[in-house]
């Protein structure tokens, strides 16, 4: 994966950042510092999911954007791949789906595994032109996440994209908030 460079299909939208195309696996830490920030992890969490995200990330389908502010930081990022029914992701909610009727959305389906954008730079946009930058340039259907439960920004965005509730109150081991499961058709609504 390249480096984030200015691109007319991605678009800057604030003068501070640049979205585009990321080489994640070597930025994993900065990736994780901005996890940790945005989402409350412990370094144990992030240590865990250090391995995780790189595992993820060696899948030959796995697309990573970052926003990176105009001093080189990365300030946020998303990465997904293409669903698949035998990854942990799916086993776990997949009795969840069942149950709702909604388990066809783990078939064609590009997941977003993580979209984070540190906190000072949230509410400009950013987390918007991750997710859509990244669905765009998908050849499926549809996309699935999953997101803490609760009423929060972050559900807000994927609402106004589209997303709608597939499953609620879904636990995953180890995780102390229940999650929703979220689908859209892709490509997701513009507002």
């Amino acid at each position: 994966m390249a480096a984030a460079t200015p691109s007319s299909s991605w678009g800057s939208g604030t003068p501070d950042t640049v979205v585009g195309p990321v080489d994640l696996a070597d930025r994993v830490d900065e990736a994780l510092a901005v996890q940790a920030l945005a989402f409350g992890l412990s370094q144990d969490e992030i240590d865990v999911r250090r391995h995780i995200v790189l595992r993820h990330l060696d899948h030959p389908q796995a697309r990573a954007l970052g926003a990176t502010a105009a001093d080189g930081r990365l300030v946020g990022f998303v990465y997904g791949l293409p669903n698949d029914r035998t990854h942990w992701w799916s086993s776990v909610v997949e009795p969840y789906l069942r149950a709702t009727g909604s388990d066809g959305w783990l078939d064609d389906s590009f997941v977003i595994t993580e979209l984070h954008v540190h906190p000072d730079f949230q509410q400009r946009g950013i987390g918007r032109r991750l997710i859509t930058g990244i669905t765009d340039a998908v050849d499926l259907p549809r996309s699935i996440l999953s997101a803490i439960d609760t009423e929060s920004p972050a559900r807000g965005l994927y609402r106004a994209l589209g997303y709608q509730d597939l499953a609620r109150q879904v636990l995953f081991p180890s995780a102390p908030k229940p999650y929703a499961v979220m689908g859209a058709p892709l490509p997701l609504r513009r507002g």
